[in-house]
């Protein structure tokens, strides 16, 4: 790189990521119960050029993000890339005035970008609307009657379970890379601090239940965005921008589509684990379950990467191999996207490297231009730790916790699966009590094993 070229957005990402050093949280606990308010005006505009996660510390730059998601979606960003050194240097000075043009004329430039001709991003197919996206699929059987088994609600209480242990878990630690996590805590076998199950990831499954409990299996995307804005005071990357847009009566499918840089990212995919439990045994219904929420915040790659999940745990209740699972689930995946490219490339690496260290060294290089919110090494740290951890939810996490990334989203995606194959042990789900904490009115302590009763009655509608 010459001098006088600015750094690449994702370049920026990548060097504050490899040098962030994870705040050790067995001395310094999280606290993600004192983020209950969204900032607005300058304070939100700061908190934009300086971010910390809430329950880890790392910190990022969401506006050096939406550059880097929009290089990661085929456009040209070297007009937008030239603007954030003076950013990120007006925000450290906290010169707010000249900060605000500034702010401005970065997403001016950026929401100009220009598609790059010949880019890879725009040789895959991405169907949009749900006949297509399903026309696009290759599915190995079509949806069965899954039994109304004895053991129904035990497995649905399993994959709550192992889902909110699994965000317990990795919440003190998203956000880092390996390096770091491995410099400050080695190997991680169990809870680093006492597990707190508040995070932005499981709220919207707590609102897709209410509207199917409402509404029943048929609801559309426009009822449960504006359920959003009844219950949701806030969100993150896809998630904020859906949500600004909802509230200027922007519904879906716009909602997600309008001005979302983030719309690839792993906002979609952290929560389809509700529509597979609310379909077990029928992975095409979970399938159709997750457009219909993923519609809201993402579009294309980032609503696959919602069905992908669904599925996955739909079908943990007819297969207990995780490495049939990962495999079989690509056949409810557009045959053409670049999400079922990179499912498959991932696979392919995992299936040619004996230890799970070896593999991520290859994937950490392979999504190096992409963030840590991303859907695709997200997506790779999810199939490294159900390839590799032999079906035990111990040994997966640790996996989970080695690649780093966003643990807890991940963690909670793995430890549903898991759940719904095996029983969680009582290592990881008796510290919860029994307690889910939200910053949702109205249910900000609520039962996990009465949130499984419900999910499991729903789960029978026909």
């Amino acid at each position: 790189m010459s001098p006088n070229q600015p750094q690449k957005a994702w370049q920026i990402d990548r060097e504050l990521r490899l040098n962030a050093i994870p705040l050790d949280r067995r001395t310094n606990p999280s606290h993600w119960e004192e983020m209950t308010a969204f900032p607005r005006g300058d304070d939100l505009m700061m908190l934009f050029w300086d971010a910390h996660v809430p329950g880890s510390g790392a910190p990022e730059i969401p506006y050096v993000e939406m550059v880097q998601s929009m290089h990661n979606r085929g456009y040209d960003v070297r007009a937008p890339e030239a603007l954030l050194a003076e950013g990120m240097r007006l925000a450290k000075e906290k010169k707010t005035g000249d900060l605000r043009v500034l702010t401005a004329r970065l997403l001016d430039a950026l929401y100009s970008s220009p598609k790059i001709a010949g880019h890879p991003y725009w040789a895959y197919s991405h169907p949009e609307p749900w006949p297509e996206i399903q026309a696009a699929m290759k599915p190995p059987f079509p949806d069965l009657e899954y039994p109304v088994l004895d053991d129904l609600k035990s497995r649905i209480h399993q994959g709550w379970q192992g889902q909110l242990v699994g965000g317990a878990f990795g919440t003190c630690i998203e956000g880092y890379h390996t390096s770091q996590i491995q410099k400050v805590y080695g190997d991680i076998n169990g809870y680093i601090t006492q597990p707190e199950t508040m995070n932005d990831d499981v709220v919207y499954e707590l609102v897709l239940l209410d509207v199917f409990e409402q509404k029943g299996r048929k609801f559309t995307s426009s009822e449960l965005a504006l359920e959003w804005v009844r219950q949701i005071p806030f969100g993150w990357s896809a998630e904020w921008v859906a949500m600004e847009n909802l509230w200027a009566g922007i519904l879906p499918p716009e909602s997600a589509s309008f001005r979302n840089p983030y719309s690839d990212w792993i906002g979609a995919q952290m929560r389809g684990m509700i529509c597979g439990m609310l379909a077990p045994g029928k992975p095409m219904e979970a399938a159709r379950l997750a457009f219909t929420d993923a519609s809201i915040s993402h579009c294309a790659n980032g609503v696959y990467g919602e069905l992908y999940s669904a599925v996955l745990v739909a079908l943990a209740f007819l297969k207990n191999d995780p490495r049939e699972l990962v495999r079989q689930g690509l056949g409810w995946l557009p045959q053409k996207s670049e999400y079922y490219a990179v499912a498959e490339e991932c696979l392919d690496v995992l299936a040619a490297q004996p230890d799970y260290r070896w593999a991520w060294a290859v994937l950490d290089k392979r999504f190096e231009e992409y963030n840590w919110i991303h859907a695709y090494p997200n997506l790779a740290a999810d199939l490294l730790a159900l390839w590799y951890g032999n079906g035990d939810i111990t040994e997966s996490f640790k996996i989970l916790a080695y690649a780093g990334m966003d643990v807890d989203c991940n963690a909670g995606m793995v430890g549903n699966i898991l759940g719904v194959i095996t029983p969680v042990s009582q290592k990881w789900s008796a510290p919860l009590n029994d307690l889910l904490v939200t910053y949702l009115p109205g249910k900000e302590r609520l039962s996990i094993r009465e949130l499984a009763l419900r999910t499991a009655r729903c789960a029978l509608v026909e």
